[in-house]
């Protein structure tokens, strides 16, 4: 379980976060949305400690972020954060294989290997497993990052727009490839998404935001309803059910 615990942050007294309490179990998906500035990203980065905390704490199965050592930590979760420069000689397969360094620290074995072709597999990777990565689209480079951060083989991971440069096919694959990995495998996945419609389908929480705080905090029926969405992204939206999941007509 991951607990956030009265954890606020500011920048040049500006506030960032406002006293945010959370509860994350094992298993599932849960999605962060709300609009630019909500505080989702930084929330991540909080839990990951890519930041220092200033107020409150966070404990990752019960260990406090702040103190527990890196190598101890990066073998309990893992994040895909936005925009992550990468070398552009690397091939697909080793970028991949980055992920396991937490495990081998630079001596890999037969079962860092495998999980590795595993990862290749999971996000259909293989036939671009030996390109270097600049010459991949965004989406293919994208893709790959996730595979990297799976391979890292955590309880936890973070994803923060893992759908940034995803056209609709590859973006519903990924989507379905995260909830068979928590379906099947146990493992827990916090996403920050913009496609409020991808979380109705594929969260089984939805924690939204606005201005550090959060707003509503469920499943995705009772969340995503037409008070809440105003509430969060200030302005009324349709919303109509398909098979018992909203559907957000946020063009309209």
């Amino acid at each position: 379980m991951i607990q956030i615990e009265n954890v606020s942050l500011s920048y040049r007294e500006v506030p960032i976060l406002s006293d945010i309490t959370l509860s994350l179990g094992k298993g599932g998906i849960t999605a962060l949305v709300g609009p630019n500035g909500a505080g989702k990203s930084t929330l991540l980065s909080l839990i990951a400690r890519l930041q220092p905390l200033q107020t409150g704490r966070i404990l990752v199965d019960s260990l406090p972020v702040n103190s527990t050592a890196s190598r101890i930590l990066a073998r309990r979760l893992a994040i895909l954060r936005q925009g992550g420069a990468i070398a552009s000689r690397l091939t697909v397969r080793q970028l991949v294989g980055f992920g396991r360094f937490p495990h081998h620290q630079g001596r890999p074995c037969a079962g860092d290997i495998a999980a590795v072709e595993a990862a290749l597999e999971q996000f259909e990777l293989q036939a671009l497993a030996e390109r270097f990565i600049d010459t991949l689209s965004g989406g293919q480079r994208q893709r790959a990052m996730v595979a990297m951060t799976f391979c890292q083989g955590t309880d936890y991971l973070l994803l923060d727009e893992p759908l940034n440069n995803l056209d609709m096919f590859h973006a519903r694959q990924l989507m379905r490839s995260l909830r068979t990995i928590a379906d099947e495998r146990q493992r827990t996945a916090i996403i920050v998404l913009h496609d409020i419609n991808q979380a109705a389908t594929y969260a089984d929480r939805i924690v939204a935001m606005r201005d550090g705080r959060v707003i509503a905090d469920g499943t995705p029926a009772t969340v995503l309803t037409e008070d809440n969405l105003e509430a969060v992204f200030g302005y009324r939206m349709q919303i109509r059910q398909i098979d018992g999941t909203p559907l957000v007509l946020q063009h309209l």
